[in-house]
């Protein structure tokens, strides 16, 4: 009842004005608006002119709604400094310059406002806008451009298109600042503003002391605002750049809104009902409960306006001074259970339903992911919590807390916020929360982790077989060359009538061991026909690199074949020992006797001999 009877004030404020003598839409320079003469905007929303609140007989310049609601007042130019009569005047200078004069021409307020021109002629206009925005133009130029407007120097009341925030270019703010009462529009003790230290959020400060915190912004809203975005009536929106950072909402839908802070500091979004011809209140703007003032449980202490007693510590914090926190004072704060210690590690809980602690002491990043910004905090010793900076398609962005968390509030929000401890406190808690929220993830990591360690083991024992295997094959081609090289200038004793053939000789002989040339392929290795120089059809042996035999072998396979003389045996006709090549160059058979005994009885004979027995061998061959 209170809020409304003061709402019905506030809306019936009382105009001692005189009878309009005229109405404009715009005044130029050096034109005079005179008590009792208004400015009105194009579509008869709003307008401009002297005024007496409530009670009082003190005059004021300001503007107020024409076509609805007529006389409620949304902005005061002169707010401290009113005319005790009415011989007040509003009018502008020749360069851009708004004032208010008294009746003996004294200047009782300013805009200071003003343009450095060369022309003789500056054309400056006063216009107010459909919006309610009293705006100073400069029209000298082709592209005209603002020189003052009412909407960066708001009062009590919060219009559709205002910017709440700061101008980080010219260092303007913009605060929101209630009327001390119905009577007096002079600034009241309480101060609306968005503190722009660490991550943006908003304050109400009385006089030097921070009364209330409305949390930071996560993508929808001031954490402690009712204000529900999105909705069909208003868009809201939070800007955040080099250049400015400010709150400011647009209407969407074709209704009449104001947002208005009383003076006892109680904002209310009243809506204009044209059904009862009155404003409603449609939502009381802060959440004010038992919670108190700022910080009301200290550091580390969370407040619950449903608990008694209100005060609580955040889990893995103890009180300061349990026997203040027994009388039901948690000022003091709280304490952790186990110091920090950045060599030993640490981990998070994780708490949610809160408005997030103070963030003058921050750091953030909007292109963060939350993993990322967990690891931004584990790699910092001072760094407290973490989160997520918008609540927006899942989470994003990243907030970083430092140094003590203060003036965390419980409420229906979902927002988690993950608050650092030392890995033994989580590990002693036992309610099976994480110590990280990559835990998850790390199980899910070691899983993939163990299963690929132990693929990339077996792999890694294959490649080592196969790579012993190929190492020993080398190592018999190296051995082979090396008594190749060794026995290349050396004939073989006792069968110095063989001729030893030059590798060339063989190579043009079988036209570099054609494919097309080979014959066959025994345990030995493959077999080519060739064609001598002069003309004689030859089988060419040749030693394959998979053989096991070795030049000792070779020689006893050499010395036994020469020695033998049979005439179902081949005939050798030479050999050749070049380097690691091993060759047998024996008479071409035409009617393929050659094949049948190279590949079927005497071949095999031969190769079994020649590994177990070293060729010590006797053949005996009968037709």
């Amino acid at each position: 009842m209170e809020i409304a009877s003061m709402i019905l004030l506030f809306s019936s404020v009382f105009f001692m004005l005189l009878p309009s003598c005229s109405t404009l839409y715009t005044i130029s320079t050096n034109q005079v608006i005179k008590d009792g003469d208004t400015i009105v905007s194009d579509d008869n929303m709003f307008e401009l002119g002297f005024f007496s609140p409530g009670k009082s007989k003190n005059r004021y310049v300001g503007i107020w709604y024409k076509k609805i609601s007529t006389g409620t007042v949304v902005w005061v130019a002169n707010r401290e400094t009113p005319i005790t009569d009415k011989s007040g005047m509003l009018e502008l200078s020749e360069r851009g310059n708004l004032l208010i004069r008294s009746g003996d021409n004294t200047v009782i307020w300013s805009s200071n406002s003003t343009i450095s021109t060369t022309s003789n002629n500056p054309a400056v206009v006063v216009q107010l806008l459909d919006t309610g925005n009293l705006i100073v133009w400069d029209r000298s130029t082709k592209n005209e451009h603002v020189i003052w407007q009412s909407f960066d120097h708001p009062g009590n009341t919060f219009l559709p298109g205002m910017k709440f925030g700061k101008d980080l270019v010219t260092g303007r703010e913009r605060f929101i600042i209630p009327w001390k009462s119905a009577d007096d529009p002079s600034p009241g003790p309480y101060l609306h503003y968005i503190d722009t230290n660490g991550y943006p959020q908003m304050f109400v400060r009385q006089g030097s002391v921070i009364r209330w915190r409305y949390g930071p912004w996560n993508g929808l809203k001031f954490q402690g605002l009712r204000m529900k975005n999105p909705n069909p009536i208003y868009s809201v929106q939070f800007i955040s750049n080099e250049k400015e950072i400010y709150y400011t909402y647009e209407i969407t839908a074709t209704v009449v809104q104001r947002i208005l802070v009383l003076p006892d500091d109680t904002g209310v979004h009243l809506r204009w009902m044209d059904q009862i011809q009155d404003w409603v209140v449609h939502a009381i703007g802060a959440l004010r409960d038992s919670c108190g003032g700022y910080g009301r449980c200290g550091p580390y202490g969370s407040c619950n306006t449903n608990r008694y007693p209100r005060c609580t510590c955040m889990a893995g914090f103890k009180p300061r001074v349990p026997d203040e926190w027994d009388r039901g004072n948690g000022s003091s704060g709280c304490e952790r259970k186990r110091a920090l210690d950045c060599g030993s590690g640490s981990g998070f809980k994780r708490i949610s339903g809160v408005i997030f602690p103070d963030t003058r002491r921050s750091w953030y990043n909007h292109s963060m992911t939350l993993e990322e910004c967990e690891m931004a905090c584990r790699m910092k010793c001072n760094c407290t919590a973490f989160a997520n900076s918008d609540i927006r398609n899942g989470g994003s962005g990243c907030l970083l807390w430092f140094d003590e968390l203060m003036d965390t509030t419980e409420n229906d929000d979902k927002q988690d916020l993950y608050i650092k401890l030392a890995a033994s406190e989580l590990a002693g808690e036992g309610n099976g929360d994480s110590p990280s929220i990559l835990n998850n993830k790390q199980r899910v990591f070691r899983v993939v982790f163990l299963t690929t360690s132990v693929v990339l083991l077996l792999f890694m024992v294959a490649y080592a077989c196969v790579k012993k295997q190929k190492r020993l094959h080398r190592k018999e081609r190296e051995d082979r060359y090396a008594l190749g090289k060794k026995y290349n200038s050396v004939r073989i004793e006792d069968v110095d009538e063989l001729p030893l053939l030059s590798l060339n000789k063989i190579v043009k002989a079988t036209d570099n061991f054609n494919i097309n040339k080979k014959i066959g392929e025994g345990g030995f290795g493959p077999v080519y026909k060739g064609v001598l120089e002069d003309g004689q059809e030859v089988a060419v042996k040749r030693l394959s690199e998979t053989s096991r035999q070795g030049i000792e072998e070779f020689k006893n396979e050499i010395v036994c074949i020469a020695k033998l003389q049979h005439r179902n045996l081949v005939k050798l006709i030479g050999y050749c020992n070049h380097r690691n090549e091993l060759i047998l160059v024996y008479e071409y058979m035409t009617n393929k006797s050659l094949d049948k005994y190279l590949f079927g009885l005497v071949l095999s004979i031969i190769s079994y001999s020649t590994l177990f027995s070293r060729f010590h061998i006797k053949l005996v061959l009968s037709k």
